[in-house]
């Protein structure tokens, strides 16, 4: 795992693309908007949202750039020229109120 520092969400952002690399990439924080606009820019095939390395055999693995090419696990590694991105979110809080549970 790499951790650098950085002033802005946007020098966060380039530091992250700017490698040779893209297999893998999290963001950890409490505003969970910003997370999703984020990851939504990460040049990375597999992304986590306050949490790390999860996966799951239903969903799509691999990278962009020298990360490798195409997608292993579920129904993308049939659709191997597509740069499917997934994201998964750790969501321990309260009911947001969108269902009501009984």
């Amino acid at each position: 795992m790499a951790i650098q520092t950085f002033r802005t969400e946007e020098e966060a952002i380039e530091l992250a693309n700017g490698t040779r690399y893209g297999l893998a990439g999290a963001v950890f924080t409490s505003d969970v908007a910003k997370a999703h606009r984020v990851i939504r820019k990460l040049r990375a095939g597999i992304t986590w949202i306050n949490t790390y390395h999860p996966a799951f055999n239903e969903a799509p693995w691999g990278g962009y750039k020298q990360s490798g090419i195409g997608r292993e696990l579920g129904t993308y590694g049939y659709e191997e020229y597509l740069e499917i991105k997934q994201i998964n979110v750790n969501v321990n809080v309260q009911p947001s109120g969108w269902f009501q549970w009984r």
